[in-house]
């Protein structure tokens, strides 16, 4: 078994289910590949094969599991991508609030919940902006499905003003690149006034470019880090935050 394979999970509907090494194929397939992905979503994925990352705990492999059969059954039918997405992000989601927990916690108060989800402060990156690894799996029952690697409160209202989230999913050499990309994204954001997609496609290209080109990378980060400290002082306060 060669990379990205890591381990085979099971076999499903004749579709064998594989652990992968996400870090690899962000480096050096696809920089877009986040916590799973299937042949329709991804076309280097082979169809009959299922891909999960590495830091998927066991219940979430069985969540993203059933995701892409959904997903993957509608699109083979005919379905954009976008519309079997809503589809499967809906069934997933009703596996999730299955558990009590969940809607236990959703009786807190916001900032209640973010002291749950958060799990660690980086302190080397964290002065006027604070950068946390949060409880990804967590993020994605409570707030938002789709949340993976990393996020600001420019593109997730429910984050922070002047927090950058990492997911605890990241092995620890990918801290730096996406943090990296979530800075870059979120300086474009207000500086630029450009829209998420936008600046998600200016952050995957730089991020791709230091994957490729270690040498660089604090380079970049440090540069980044000082921009976001600077522009604090450009972004209104909302709400409790």
């Amino acid at each position: 078994m060669k990379k990205p394979y890591l381990k085979k999970l099971k076999e499903i509907y004749g579709i064998k289910v594989f652990l992968v090494d996400g870090k690899y194929i962000r480096t050096h397939i696809e920089e877009e590949f986040t916590n799973y992905a299937q042949h329709y979503r991804f076309k280097f994925v082979p169809k009959d094969e299922f891909w999960i990352d590495r830091g998927a705990s066991a219940k979430e492999q069985e969540f993203y599991i059933l995701h892409m059969i959904v997903e993957y059954f509608l699109m083979s039918n005919g379905m954009s991508f976008h519309n079997a997405l809503m589809k499967a992000n809906s069934v997933e989601k009703k596996e999730r609030l299955k558990y009590h927990y969940i809607n236990d916690l959703k009786e807190k108060s916001h900032s209640q919940i973010v002291d749950k989800v958060h799990a660690k402060l980086l302190k080397k990156y964290s002065k006027k902006i604070q950068v946390w690894i949060v409880r990804g799996e967590l993020v994605r029952d409570l707030f938002y499905i789709d949340f993976t690697e990393g996020g600001h409160h420019f593109v997730y209202d429910f984050v922070p003003t002047n927090e950058i989230w990492l997911d605890d999913n990241l092995t620890s050499s990918e801290i730096k690149y996406v943090l990296l990309h979530e800075l870059y994204e979120r300086n474009l954001m207000i500086t630029k006034k450009m829209s998420y997609n936008v600046a998600h496609d200016h952050a995957s290209l730089i991020e791709y470019f230091c994957r490729n080109h270690q040498n660089r990378l604090d380079e970049y980060l440090k540069k980044e880090l000082k921009k976001a400290e600077e522009l604090i002082k450009r972004i209104p306060k909302k709400g409790f935050w």
